[in-house]
C-alpha cells in the first residue's frame, strides 16, 4: 500500500533539525505494523502539494505548531485538498494539526484549549469506537497542543475524548479517521521535547508531563488501528 504524508510541521528550529523529521517518524510507525508499505511525503507547509487526491492509496496529515486558523496560503490550499480527498473517497487520517485541519476544512470549528496547553502522555477514552477497533477503552498517546476541535463538522461522530478534550478522535463515514494525539512520537522524542520546553511552559505543567511518562504510550495499538483503517479502503 502507498500512503501519502501531507507534512504540515513548520518547526525549523535547531531542536527539530537534530531529530527525525515527520516523514521518518510516520514511516517508522507504519513499518512497525506493515513493513511492506511505502510512504511518500509532500511538505505542504512549503507549498509542495500532490497533483491530486488520488495519487496514493491513503493520506495522513501530520501535526504542526502552526494553527489551522492561520491565514497562510498553504493552509487555505490544504483545506481545499482535504475537501477534494473527502469528495474522492480516498481514506484520510489526521493527527493533531491534521485532526483539526480535517475538522475545519469540512465545516467544524477549532480554537484554543479551554484549559492549559496539553503536553505529555494523555489518556483518551474510546467510548464509542468503530466496530472494527474492538472494545475501545483508554488509549494513552503523547500530546502537544494548545488548540482543539470545538465543533464537529457535519456527519462526524466522536470516537474518543476526555474532560480536557471532549473531541479526542472522530470519524466521518468509513474513510475519515482522526486523533488529537501523536501516535508517531516516541518516548525519547517526547522526553527531549519536555527538556526543550523548560522555561517556555509552567514548571508544574512540565512536571506533570514528565510524571505521565512513567507509563508507555499505546503506539502499537494505534498503529494497528491506522493500518486497519487504510486496509478497509
Amino acid at each position: 500500500m502507498h500512503i501519502g504524508l501531507l507534512m504540515a510541521n513548520t518547526d525549523e528550529s535547531a531542536f527539530a533539525q537534530a531529530r527525525p523529521k515527520d516523514g521518518a517518524k510516520w514511516a517508522r510507525l507504519l513499518a512497525e505494523v506493515r513493513p511492506d508499505w511505502r510512504l511518500s511525503v509532500w511538505p505542504v507547509k512549503d507549498g509542495v502539494f500532490p497533483d491530486g487526491p488520488c495519487v496514493v492509496d491513503g493520506w495522513i496529515i501530520s501535526g504542526s505548531p502552526a494553527s489551522v486558523n492561520d491565514p497562510d496560503p498553504w493552509v487555505d490550499r490544504l483545506m481545499d485538498l482535504i475537501r477534494a480527498i473527502a469528495a474522492a473517497g480516498v481514506p484520510m487520517f489526521g493527527a493533531c494539526f491534521g485532526h483539526q485541519a480535517i475538522a475545519r476544512a469540512l465545516g467544524g470549528r477549532v480554537g484554543r484549549n479551554p484549559g492549559p496547553f496539553v503536553i505529555g502522555r494523555v489518556e483518551t477514552d474510546y467510548h464509542a469506537p468503530e466496530p472494527w477497533m474492538g472494545a475501545g477503552g483508554p488509549v494513552g498517546l503523547y500530546a502537544a497542543h494548545g488548540e482543539q476541535v470545538l465543533d464537529l463538522p457535519k456527519g462526524a461522530r466522536v470516537l474518543a475524548g476526555n474532560a480536557a478534550c471532549p473531541v479526542g478522535a472522530f470519524a466521518i463515514g468509513a474513510r475519515i479517521l482522526t486523533t488529537q494525539y501523536h501516535p508517531e512520537i516516541t518516548a525519547d522524542f517526547m522526553a527531549d521535547l519536555l527538556d526543550e520546553l523548560e522555561g517556555k511552559l509552567p514548571a508544574d505543567l512540565l512536571a506533570e508531563a514528565r510524571a505521565s511518562m512513567a507509563r508507555p504510550a499505546d503506539r502499537a495499538r494505534m498503529a494497528g488501528w491506522i493500518a486497519a483503517f487504510f486496509e478497509r479502503g
